[in-house]
């Protein structure tokens, strides 16, 4: 890899160490009736526009710096994307890999 990349890498592992990346924060809480799709990215921007209650709505507290943690969590829930919308569909899918 070249050195641009490493810090590249570095800066995003970085931002998801110190925000706590919101995006993780959600999924795991797994709350009933918490936003699925973007979750971390609408956690971020909740917490961004003063929300109070970040543990109610969506069952994980935000990040300290939602700010940094914004790209990280909006990059992560694009990637996730497929998964969330099937998720909120009720569709049901069993992945099996290995020989």
């Amino acid at each position: 890899m070249s050195a641009a990349m490493n810090k590249a890498l570095l800066a995003l592992l970085m931002t998801l160490h110190i925000g706590g990346c919101a995006s993780v924060r959600t999924l795991d809480a797994a709350k009933p009736g918490a936003p699925v799709v973007y979750s971390g990215t609408r956690l971020d921007m909740y917490a961004l526009q003063g929300g109070c209650c970040a543990k109610e709505r969506f069952g994980a507290d935000a990040p300290r710096y939602p700010g940094l943690d914004l790209p990280a969590s909006a990059l992560l829930d694009t990637v996730l994307l497929p998964l969330s919308v099937l998720t909120v569909l009720g569709v049901g899918f069993q992945a099996t890999g290995g020989l």
